[in-house]
């Protein structure tokens, strides 16, 4: 298996250098770039398998970069930077980051990041069937489609892996800690915020009423869990 690509977006040249240094002693493949246009232009031409991104830099920020790469791909990203607010972590998980890792930060902890954004879960619940279906609802597992209505529906990969374990858990109230780990690996469980996210994102594309759910239903102070809606 060829070596991961990394593309690292950052205004500071140390920080360029210090990720290149680590990244590529590490077995990936890294390329650079220094603003978020130089970004885009260096995302087509090297086609990377996972992208980290400052969010404050001159001209084109991170946020505008990740929204405009996310339009056209679902590569996983990693967002660095110093901010730390719970505001602005959401706003980078909606601008469709996969995760956020704030400066300073340990190479271990942004390696273990990195594995798990390149990590996939299952194509499908073990032992489960192929696909799902349920009234207006369709989710084929082994080809990660989703369709709505007849129509086909665009999850990020994440969004995917979110729903896929919800729907292998389907009528057990799921714990956040619980869907975290599964999703993204053993190094989560605190990141209740991204979770919010992910299912809000996921009930505006699924649910007839995302304002009142009938698929994914909230479970205070635990978690969440798929219903089978009852006719």
């Amino acid at each position: 298996m060829s070596a991961a690509k990394i593309l690292v977006v950052d205004d500071e040249p140390q920080i360029r250098r210090m990720l290149r240094t680590t990244l590529t002693s590490n077995g990936y493949q890294v390329a650079d770039a220094r603003s978020g246009e130089d970004a885009l232009q260096t995302f087509r031409d090297y086609l990377p398998d996972l992208v980290i991104m400052d969010l404050n830099m001159p001209g084109m920020g991170g946020l505008q970069a990740c929204r405009e790469l996310r339009a056209d791909s679902d590569v996983p990203i990693i967002i660095l930077t110093v901010r730390n607010a719970e505001s602005d972590k959401v706003e980078a998980l909606d601008a469709g980051a996969d995760d956020y890792v704030c400066k300073p930060f340990g190479m271990k902890e942004l390696l273990a990041r990195i594995r798990a954004a390149l990590r996939r879960a299952p194509t499908s619940p073990e032992g489960g069937p192929r696909g799902f279906a349920l009234e207006d609802l369709v989710i084929d597992f082994e080809d990660r489609r989703v369709r709505v209505k007849g129509e086909s529906v665009h999850l990020t990969p994440k969004e995917f892996d979110v729903l896929r374990y919800l729907v292998s858990q389907e009528g057990k109230p799921v714990p956040h800690r619980q869907l975290l780990q599964a999703v993204w690996g053993p190094d989560y469980g605190e990141e209740s915020d991204y979770l919010r996210v992910f299912i809000n994102h996921l009930r505006k594309k699924i649910e007839p009423n995302p304002a009142k759910p009938k698929y994914i239903v909230t479970e205070p102070w635990v978690g969440y869990r798929f219903v089978m809606p009852t006719p």
